[in-house]
């Protein structure tokens, strides 16, 4: 199933894509995509039943209807940095002996279509497409063998980031990465049965029509099992929880000279399987 949630910002509906991308309002079946909801995996087994039941008559949402964020607000939005191999050959790194963890403000979470606000006084706001997979079951101490089990979907990501705020201002990277829109999560939640080979897809982003991104995550160097396994070890993932797993190259800060992004600038990015998004680039205004 897809999942994804629908309406203005802050009052946003749960409801689903279906197999033809007719979207449809689930808000009968009782239940937004929250902690809640993923923290019962049965919910997903009722969820399939009633869309069984209620997919034909269920009321129909209108392709401009703005969607929001895939999952509602998580406990916590987690990402993993340079996990691909060749970004970190572009961002000149040798390859982490072990994963980059840091962690992004869960208020930077936007709809797939909202416009992205550069912060004040920016000059350095840079783009990233990621996988990200969501938390659909408690996990503590896990074993890789048994990681999987713990994921309830995928999701597409742009992990946005101030590069200034993030390397040039001391502290951790967390500043740099958790500006308000920084994270928009969509269009829709694909459920593990809905992605064959996680570590197999194609992902891609444009800024304003020219491709920068153009990668497949089977250039992961720690996969889904193994970043489920790890942070397991130091935290209690929830359900819910997102874990954003790293960009490919092609990121503004690799260019010679750098590019990053000015008010007006339009980005597309998508991953096989899991749809597209569009952000806008705005100036902060206070």
């Amino acid at each position: 199933m897809k999942l994804l949630r629908f309406g203005p910002k802050g009052s946003e509906k749960p409801g689903l894509q279906l197999e033809d991308g007719t979207r449809i309002d689930a808000s009968a079946f009782g239940m937004d995509w929250n902690h809640d909801f993923f923290a019962e995996p049965a919910n997903l087994d009722r969820l399939a039943v009633w869309l069984e039941a209620n997919g034909a008559s269920a009321p129909r949402v209108s392709a401009e209807t703005r969607l929001g964020s895939a999952v509602a607000r998580p406990g916590k939005l987690i990402c993993i940095g340079l996990n691909f191999s060749d970004h970190a050959a572009e961002a000149g790194m040798d390859i982490p002996k072990e994963p980059i963890v840091f962690f992004k403000a869960t208020s930077a979470m936007v709809g797939p279509n909202d416009p992205v606000v550069i912060p004040r006084g920016s000059e350095k706001t840079d783009w990233e497409v990621e996988l990200a997979f969501v938390v659909g079951k408690k996990a503590s101490y896990v074993t890789k063998e048994a990681a999987l089990d713990h994921v309830a979907g995928y999701v597409l990501h742009n992990d946005y980031s101030e590069r200034a705020y993030q390397l040039e201002r001391g502290g951790q990277w967390v500043k740099g990465k958790s500006c308000d829109t920084f994270a928009p999560i969509g269009p829709f939640l694909a459920t593990s049965d809905e992605i064959a080979d996680p570590e197999n897809l194609k992902m891609w982003l444009t800024v304003n029509g020219e491709t920068k991104q153009n990668g497949n995550s089977s250039k992961l160097i720690f996969g889904i099992a193994h970043l489920v396994s790890y942070l397991s070890e130091f935290m209690t993932l929830e359900p819910g929880d997102i874990v954003s797993t790293g960009t490919p190259p092609g990121v503004g800060m690799g260019f010679k000279p750098s590019q990053f992004m000015k008010p007006g600038d339009v980005v597309e990015l998508g991953i096989e399987g899991l749809g597209s998004s569009k952000q806008v680039a705005v100036a902060w205004e206070g």
